[in-house]
């Protein structure tokens, strides 16, 4: 009997504190690629296609010369003859007309060979008489000719779906003669900061109990660096009217609304509460990780909503653990597309994990991975150094130098 592979099970909503992998699966189950749409090619720098793109034509369209030189044909020369006249010349998109019969036709790069010829001799080789050309007496075995469709041929797969449109990508496209690619939508992204004491930077010196919002940016930053569409932001009060009202305005015109503080279960932690009103309904509240216990995910209606903590570094890291899959699952990219953890060396001793799986700040030195001394939350300077992060399981036991960690770029 042959073997029947069983369906993996769906993931169940998890309990507050839920492991990080439950709240992965949670989120994974829940972003569903958006929408798709056709764009110009000039425009379509990073979107990542939903339909693959296919030729127009062959490419190249006809046998063409490989080398400046003369275009000749073979049997006109394999008995030994090595003087031609010229007959005309034949450059890209100016072809020549006709045929030339025993005769040799000047070409550059890139042009069609003239028809019945099948060999280029390079310029390098040529004599210039004033006859034509003279020809050396032993020709090399290479044509120096690119056969027709030799790169692609017309209706062939050029670019497969899920690719994202780079620079090389482009290139490709506009060869096949692409004008126009189907893409997935990019997530429209809005990020609601919450807190009685944030300001924008630059004016929290106005006062002892002020502090500057330096998540909006960030996060911002990050949505755009992959490949979001950042919808902009508002700070707000610890008030669940002022969040109501906000998220109702923003929930209007995004995919992914993000909730930056008011996430723990502080009596001033709204952020939740707030958007009870608009028909929230939480997929996870609370993991067992460390930085980052309080994250949270829910949807309004369509719209994915991600709270993150109000500390710096857990908001963060959080945003690079969830936001970021979150982001690349919605483009189409896949949810794994945005976790790419990579086994690394330690570059120093790893001290035993503690209860909650931890997610450290590091950095990649020539030694291998440096974990940041000083690991906080709340810290903000720590994350000019941090280029990388370490998964380390709860309860892992301590590691010697150059035993490898999971590591994932920050």
């Amino acid at each position: 009997m042959p073997l029947v592979e069983e369906p993996s099970p769906a993931p169940v909503p998890c309990a507050a504190d839920c492991s990080f992998d439950a709240a992965q699966a949670l989120l994974a189950a829940a972003a569903v690629p958006l929408g798709t749409e056709r764009v110009a090619l000039r425009k379509a720098g990073r979107r990542v296609l939903a339909e693959p793109v296919l030729a127009a034509f062959d490419s190249p369209r006809r046998d063409t010369a490989a080398m400046d030189g003369v275009a000749v044909r073979e049997r006109d020369v394999a008995d030994g003859t090595r003087r031609l006249a010229v007959a005309g010349a034949a450059y890209p998109g100016s072809p020549f007309a006709g045929a030339a019969p025993a005769a040799a036709v000047r070409v550059t790069t890139g042009a069609a060979l003239p028809a019945g010829t099948d060999r280029v001799v390079p310029v390098e080789l040529l004599t210039e008489t004033d006859a034509g050309v003279l020809l050396p007496a032993r020709l090399p075995d290479k044509r120096h000719v690119r056969p027709r469709a030799s790169d692609f041929a017309a209706g062939a797969q050029v670019l497969a779906a899920g690719r994202i449109l780079d620079a090389r990508a482009l290139v490709v496209a506009a060869a096949a003669d692409a004008a126009e690619v189907v893409v997935w939508r990019r997530p429209r992204v809005h990020v609601i900061a919450s807190g009685d004491e944030l300001v924008p930077p630059g004016h929290a010196a106005a006062g002892d109990a002020l502090l500057p919002d330096s998540l909006s940016e960030a996060v911002q930053l990050l949505v755009r660096q992959w490949g979001g569409q950042p919808g902009g932001a508002t700070r707000v009060p610890d008030d669940a009217g002022a969040i109501t009202t906000a998220a109702q305005a923003a929930l209007a015109d995004c995919d992914i609304l993000v909730m930056a503080g008011g996430a723990s279960r502080g009596e001033r932690d709204f952020a939740r509460a707030g958007l009870k009103p608009l028909g929230l309904e939480t997929d996870f509240a609370g993991v067992a990780m460390k930085p980052g216990k309080p994250v949270w995910h829910g949807r309004v209606g369509a719209a994915h909503v991600l709270g993150l903590p109000g500390n710096p570094t857990a908001a963060m890291t959080v945003a690079r653990l969830f936001l970021v899959p979150l982001l690349t699952a919605l483009e189409g990219r896949g949810f794994a597309a945005g976790l790419d953890w990579q086994p690394l060396p330690l570059a120093a001793p790893a001290e035993a994990a503690g209860p909650r799986e931890a997610f450290l700040c590091a950095a990649r030195t020539p030694g291998g991975v440096a974990v940041l001394d000083r690991q906080s939350a709340a810290s903000q300077a720590m994350l000019a150094l941090a280029d990388l992060l370490v998964r380390r399981p709860a309860g892992a036991p301590a590691l010697a130098a150059g035993e490898r960690v999971e590591a994932l770029r920050f």
